[in-house]
């Protein structure tokens, strides 16, 4: 965009502007027609305002390809190796971080967390989620963030309660599951 010096990104109806964050020369993967499907898959699911869930076997790809993606947008996107010792408080956590930073969360091997934490992990992320619906409304924000374009832009868009704490959002974050369909526990 000349008139803002901004890069706009686009792959099918998934827009946004480049995050700008320093990913260092790093290795890419090989694009192939299952990557770009996944891209396109996992774009989509922002334009939703939800996430994704790249599902199969061990060392596939999953965490690699949402990692790739993020280092295409240039937004930070932070792996959780998950497990039976996670909780919801160290949940909330990682949540909030993101939400304040807009970085992406790759919890690897999600099937691992207990049952009994994934429904209060449910609510905790549609919280977030429903705050970034809000915000993707321009008059839905206080007078100082309307000046943001409307959609999910790299900025702060405003502050909501998450579990008792009032915290600012930055709506580019986003939460990306892995599991191993196999795995017993």
């Amino acid at each position: 965009d000349q008139q803002t010096m901004d890069v706009n990104i686009n792959i099918c109806d998934f827009d946004c502007k480049y995050f700008y964050e320093w990913v260092g020369n790093t290795g890419r993967l090989v694009i192939t027609p299952l990557t770009d499907r996944c891209y396109i898959t996992l774009t989509m699911g922002l334009k939703l305002f939800l996430g994704g869930a790249p599902a199969g076997p061990a060392g596939t790809g999953k965490t690699e390809t949402t990692k790739d993606l993020a280092r295409a947008l240039a937004i930070p996107c932070y792996v959780f190796n998950c497990s039976d010792q996670m909780n919801f408080q160290s949940m909330a956590d990682i949540f909030r971080g993101l939400a304040q930073t807009g970085a992406w969360g790759c919890f690897d091997e999600f099937n691992r967390i207990p049952i009994d934490v994934l429904s209060v992990v449910a609510t905790q992320v549609k919280t977030i989620q429903d705050a970034i619906v809000r915000y993707s409304v321009v008059a839905n924000r206080d007078p100082q963030y309307q000046c943001h374009p409307k959609g999910t832009p790299p900025n702060m868009v405003g502050y909501f309660d998450f579990m008792g704490d009032v915290i600012s959002l930055i709506p580019t974050c986003g939460f990306w599951i892995t599991m191993n369909p196999g795995y017993a526990g």
